[in-house]
């Protein structure tokens, strides 16, 4: 018996092309980025160009073009603020936001679970307390006495002089409040990509006879490429233009005032009340231009071309 499928009626598929398909999907996001990210960068630079200002308003400007650029390289308070910042994102960003994240995470992960969640959730506790709440406590540990706690426990019964220690080291501090915060951001990403890495290949080590520094060195570090990639780019681009747990604990005085706050300071907040608008937004472009530049460095320290590739196939 012969079938006759010549009757039966197929339903035309309409044909849809690939090459557009995917961007209806984007488009939410673009429209997002474009509106959050895009549009205040395009602001930024236009107003960086002219000399708005409380003095002129809203309405009374002049185009100047490259002229706040120019008084920023000729300021006499620049290399002290660009040196101070560079310092501050280089010895926070690696001893804390990556390295200490770092530590902790494969410290918290060779422990038992629980124990290792508990201690977690310690490092969590920074980033999770109100900013004020937390820079007070670091303000209370470096007190004078006899409030200073680091005075009262330690130095004062040891017969060491008490000091006001926030005065006397201001860079230590402004490091410390932020550090503490920024490496549970990296612990976070770290312990996960930690968590994700296959059982099977780390008990074939542990057969092989590797010790726990091989493991660190020959499997765990290297799968840990696209985490470390974006925990260094994203802290790097938020401690040049994060301030406000330096302006709780000092506001920039004892020559803690890193690049984001002068500019904070120039636009819109200074003891004159003469808001520079244009040169405010001078000083920001500057901190998007050197970020777009270290974003490129890390992608080629880090090897962008090879994480994004499809992964290679074996067929047997």
């Amino acid at each position: 018996m012969v079938n006759d499928k010549s009757n039966i009626i197929q339903p035309k598929l309409k044909k849809q092309n690939p090459a557009h398909s995917w961007l209806w999907f984007l488009l939410p996001t673009l429209f997002l980025v474009a509106l959050f990210y895009v549009l205040p960068v395009i602001i930024t630079f236009y107003i960086s160009g002219t000399d708005m200002s409380t003095a002129t308003g809203f309405k009374h400007w002049n185009w100047v073009g490259l002229k706040n650029y120019i008084s920023i390289i000729k300021h006499p308070e620049t290399p002290q603020h660009l040196w101070l910042t560079i310092k501050y994102v280089v010895v926070t960003l690696t001893f804390f936001n990556v390295g200490m994240a770092l530590v902790v995470s494969l410290l918290t992960t060779h422990i038992p679970k629980k124990a290792g969640f508990f201690f977690r959730a310690l490092w969590l506790l920074p980033r999770i307390t109100p900013v004020v709440v937390y820079v007070m406590m670091w303000q209370f540990l470096a007190a004078d006495s006899p409030y200073g706690v680091l005075n009262q426990i330690f130095f004062k019964p040891l017969g060491f002089k008490t000091e006001y220690w926030l005065l006397v080291k201001p860079f230590l501090f402004i490091v410390l409040v932020n550090g503490y915060i920024g490496a549970s951001f990296g612990m976070i990403l770290f312990t996960s990509a930690i968590e994700s890495i296959s059982k099977d290949m780390m008990n074939a080590s542990l057969v092989d006879g590797s010790t726990l520094l091989q493991r660190i060195r020959y499997i765990i570090l290297p799968s840990l490429r696209w985490p470390l990639l974006f925990v260094t780019t994203y802290q790097t681009l938020s401690l040049m233009t994060s301030f406000k747990e330096i302006l709780v604990l000092t506001d920039g005085e004892f020559g803690t005032e890193v690049w984001s706050l002068w500019a904070y300071h120039k636009a819109l907040n200074n003891y004159w009340g003469n808001f520079q608008w244009g040169f405010g937004m001078a000083l920001s472009a500057f901190m998007v231009i050197i970020g777009l530049i270290l974003g490129v460095i890390y992608m080629r320290f880090f090897k962008f071309n090879e994480l994004v590739q499809e992964p290679k196939i074996e067929i047997l």
